[in-house]
This record gives structure tokens, C-alpha cells and sequence, in this order.
């Protein structure tokens, strides 16, 4: 299967609040409330509240840091995917989603590339990840798809595929995938009439089907 990356470009991005330059942080020190304090209490609330916005700046900005290093390490698995280093990529994504656990994107390449290795059924929790975060992005159902046919579910990949192709019709990629898992069902069947027992595994299917085509 080729490998093939998908960057979904984000149409939203948070800004980052500047921090506040004063010197004179607006908090009460124990023991020193003055006597116009005391006098008038709205004071102190109407003080208070910068606190709260400190409070939120800093919180913005420790989610931007974490956001742009997860982003460089996400980067970073890309590069080595494309280069072919997939264990080495999926290092560095595995490092990126513990800092964005529901980034589709992460789980859909991470997919591909358990995909690569053989790993299937990893392959397959991934990108139902993937889809469960983006239930409208066709490549994750495509990948989703892509990974039952490997793991050996024909019916459960048409689904998917059919999935995709109801949020992208002209997916040449679904159509295709599809009709590779039409033909997977078509020769279970005739494996089946033939007097292919019910107890037998995917592996066995999956090698009569490579006998009947002569590889």
C-alpha cells in the first residue's frame, strides 16, 4: 500500500495572550491590609480580578507551548515516515499524543504506518480513534478501512469504506478499496460453497485465496 500523508491545516488557532509587564502584582499580602481596605471591601474585588487574568494568560500560554512542542514532535515523525524510518516515526508520534491524545491526524498516520509494519490490529485501534475524533474526515474512514481488510474483516471494511464515500463521493481511493473487499467476500463464498469448513481462520482463507490466483 503506498504510503501516503495527509495535513489537514487548521482553520482555527489559538492566540497567544501577552503577559502582563507591571511590577505591581495586585496581591494582598497577610498582615498588611490598610485601614482603606478594610473601609471599602468593593476595592479589594475590583483588585482582584487582574488575578484571574494573569491566571488565564499563563494558562494560555502553557497549552501554546504545549501545542508547538507537540507539533515539532509530530513534524519530526513525518519526516521520518516519509524517509521510511517508520518505528522511529511512530516513536515520535507516540511522544506527541501523549501531549494531544485527540489529535485525529496523530492516530490516523500512526494507522498507516502500523499498517506498513504489519501490525494490524494496531493499525485497527488507531484508526477507529481517528475516527471517533473526526467522524467527517474520509481518509480516517479510508485507513479505518484499509486496516479491517488486513485484520480480515472484508464486511466490516465495506462499511467504512461506504462511510467515506458518503463525505466524498469521488474518492477514487474508497471505490477502489471497496471493490477489493467485494472481491475478498466473493471468493470467501465460493471458499465456502465449495466445502470450506466455518471454523476455519482468516489465514486459511486468505492463502486458498492466493492459490486460486495463482501466486
Amino acid at each position: 500500500m503506498k504510503l501516503t500523508w495527509k495535513n489537514k491545516a487548521n482553520s482555527k488557532k489559538r492566540s497567544l495572550a501577552p503577559i502582563s509587564s507591571r511590577s505591581n502584582l495586585p496581591f494582598e499580602v497577610p498582615g498588611e491590609v490598610g485601614e482603606d481596605d478594610a473601609a471599602n471591601p468593593l476595592d479589594k474585588e475590583v483588585t482582584a480580578q487582574p488575578v484571574d487574568q494573569s491566571e488565564g494568560e499563563a494558562s494560555d500560554r502553557s497549552f501554546s507551548d504545549l501545542k508547538r512542542l507537540a507539533e515539532s514532535f509530530q513534524a519530526q515523525g513525518d519526516t521520518l515516515a516519509e524517509s521510511g524510518k517508520f518505528r522511529e516515526a511512530l516513536g515520535k508520534w507516540e511522544t506527541a499524543l501523549t501531549l494531544m491524545p485527540e489529535n485525529a491526524i496523530l492516530h490516523e498516520q500512526k494507522a498507516q504506518v502500523l499498517l506498513e509494519v504489519g501490525e494490524a490490529w494496531g493499525a485497527l485501534k488507531a484508526a477507529t480513534r481517528a475516527t471517533d475524533l473526526d467522524p467527517s474526515w474520509a481518509e480516517a474512514w479510508i485507513t479505518l478501512g484499509r486496516a479491517q481488510l488486513n485484520f480480515g474483516e472484508p464486511d466490516s471494511a465495506i462499511e467504512s469504506f461506504d462511510k467515506a464515500l458518503a463525505i466524498k463521493p469521488d474518492s477514487g481511493d474508497a471505490q477502489d478499496d471497496r471493490q477489493t473487499a467485494m472481491r475478498l467476500i466473493k471468493r470467501r463464498k465460493q471458499l465456502h460453497s465449495s466445502g470450506l469448513s466455518s471454523s476455519n481462520n482468516r489465514y486459511l482463507v486468505g492463502e486458498k485465496l492466493s492459490n486460486a490466483d495463482g501466486t
